[in-house]
């Protein structure tokens, strides 16, 4: 465990410090803060470090087996009164535990932070029981995708809803999908897609994460028809002022107790549900039982420690950042620093590492980490460059998100069914904690400096954008992919192989490392 934990965190730090360089320079450089506020940066830089390191070995040892076995055992009842009551739980709980749901609803003003969080959860407990019959039924994912953002689409243009609704509808889809969902829920469909067997079963786990993120956003919309008011434009709070380190440092611990309250509030219904479901189906035994909890340990402080160096330490230095910025003559930077802070910052997300190591286990490598992790800090990088472009010029996100979905959804009809489910849920796992504390305080900061920029309509709406463009950035890999395959194997090799005292013709297959024989080889010589 000891070893794991040291290579967990290695590769935590390779992911963090990118983005930690990042901000360092624009400190030193364009905008300088006080010792205080960057040493308070520092601090939230280590405990992301250590959070993240903690958190994935965590969900792999606990999160994972968790969900996997859930699924497996809900199955192979076959019983669907059990099985979809069930599903919806299993959805509402995770995502009420969500923090980086929390952090939207506390930020935004047109509704009450409880009502939002709870919406959100049924959303996303009732497209879970969607997810599941998809995959019990075999349905294409791509048909769904289209019939479901053609339904929010229309209802989002529709005069029913606020304009103030519409931007906190999209981002609230993405933060829904976090270090706690995602691991769950990608693990559950993995279990329930084990139990039909079939060539393609395990890949249809994917696109769990991705179904459950139209949820949310349609019933937020529902509370913006039924709250059809515009609302006051936010006033920005501005981040507290310290007069020495030790008193900056003193922020951290007295929101220590904040976070180790919220994340055991947030994990204990998750493994309550476990025990009884365990005790009445799994009986699982000692041993196993006593590695997921040395698991849900290590997930447990992960949490605490990265969302307390995310919100403590990264929020402040990201809201005074976009202030600066736009306040400035250099106002035009934020895009290109924008997307430069969101090429790097989606490998610092927790919940894709747990997508990457998904991703190309399931798919035996045709689908790399590499290549998923580059076409997603792309798509990243694009989204960020777009919404700091909004947040100065005041456009519309109506203007990017429906050309930006109807692509998507025309090429998902082209590519591999499989580069689709990837790529939504590529895109809700991309816009995680880190999105929410960082990249959307930056974002507000920079509008409250904008003259007539309006912080509902303008700032938010970047979490969206971050859960938009990976779509289009990964179904091109799956484009490029297919082309090659197309262009380099467009028939099988022919040759002549000796078995024994015989010649025989074999066939290459298209990926020239396989040979398929003629069954009379195979029956007389058994090759």
């Amino acid at each position: 465990m000891k070893k794991n934990l040291i290579a967990k965190i290695k590769e935590s730090l390779t992911s963090v410090l990118p983005v930690a360089a990042v901000v360092f320079l624009l400190t030193v450089t364009i905008v300088p803060v006080s010792g205080e506020l960057f040493f308070m940066f520092f601090v939230g830089t280590v405990f992301l470090i250590l959070g993240i390191g903690m958190f994935t070995l965590g969900a792999d040892t606990s999160m994972i087996i968790i969900g996997e076995k859930i699924g497996a055992q809900l199955t192979k009842s076959r019983k669907m009164p059990f099985i979809l009551p069930v599903c919806f739980i299993i959805g509402v709980l995770v995502t009420v535990a969500e923090p980086d749901l929390k952090v939207l609803a506390e930020q935004t003003p047109i509704v009450d932070s409880t009502v939002m969080v709870w919406a959100v959860g049924v959303g996303v407990g009732l497209f879970l029981v969607l997810a599941f019959l998809r995959i019990f039924l075999q349905f294409k994912i791509s048909a769904l995708f289209i019939i479901f953002y053609s339904i929010v689409f229309i209802f989002a243009c529709s005069p029913l809803i606020s304009a103030d609704f519409i931007p906190a509808a999209f981002d609230s889809g993405g933060v829904t999908t976090g270090p706690i969902t995602v691991p769950f829920i990608m693990a559950l469909g993995v279990g329930l897609s084990s139990i039909r067997g079939d060539k393609t079963s395990a890949e249809d786990s994917f696109g769990l994460v991705a179904l459950c993120s139209i949820g949310p956003i349609l019933t937020v919309l529902i509370l913006g028809a039924l709250n059809n008011t515009e609302t006051a434009q936010q006033e920005l709070s501005h981040p507290n002022a310290y007069d020495t380190v030790s008193e900056a440092f003193g922020e951290f611990l007295h929101n220590f107790p904040h976070y180790i309250q919220d994340v055991a509030s947030a994990l204990l219904p998750i493994v309550v549900f476990f025990l009884i479901f365990n005790v009445v189906f799994l009986k699982l035994d000692k041993k196993t039982m006593l590695k997921i909890f040395v698991g849900i340990g290590f997930t447990y402080v992960g949490l605490v420690l990265f969302l307390t160096g995310a919100n403590v330490g990264f929020m402040p230095l990201g809201q005074y950042i976009g202030e600066s910025l736009a306040g400035s003559r250099f106002s035009w930077l934020l895009v290109p620093i924008g997307m430069l802070i969101g090429y790097f910052i989606v490998s610092a997300e927790p919940a894709v590492h747990v997508l990457k190591q998904q991703v190309e286990n399931i798919t035996e490598g045709r689908i790399s980490a590499r290549s998923l992790e580059i076409s997603l800090a792309l798509g990243v990088a694009a989204s960020v460059g777009i919404s700091m472009l909004r947040v100065l010029t005041g456009v519309s996100i109506m203007w990017f998100l429906i050309p930006g979905y109807a692509l998507s959804l025309i090429i998902s009809c082209i590519v591999p069914p499989i580069f689709t489910s990837v790529a939504f849920d590529a895109g809700g796992v991309a816009s995680g904690p880190l999105t929410a504390t960082f990249l959307l305080p930056l974002a507000m900061g920079a509008c409250s400096a904008v003259p007539g920029g309006d912080i509902t309509t303008d700032a938010f709406g970047i979490v969206a954008m971050v859960a938009m463009t990976p779509l289009l950035t990964i179904q091109i890999l799956g484009l490029v992919s297919k082309f090659k395959k197309t262009a380099l194997s467009p028939e099988k090799t022919v040759q002549t192989v000796l078995i024994g005292q015989a010649a025989f013709p074999i066939a290459l297959d298209e990926s020239c490392d396989k040979a398929v024989f003629p069954k009379a080889v195979e029956r007389s010589s058994g090759v």
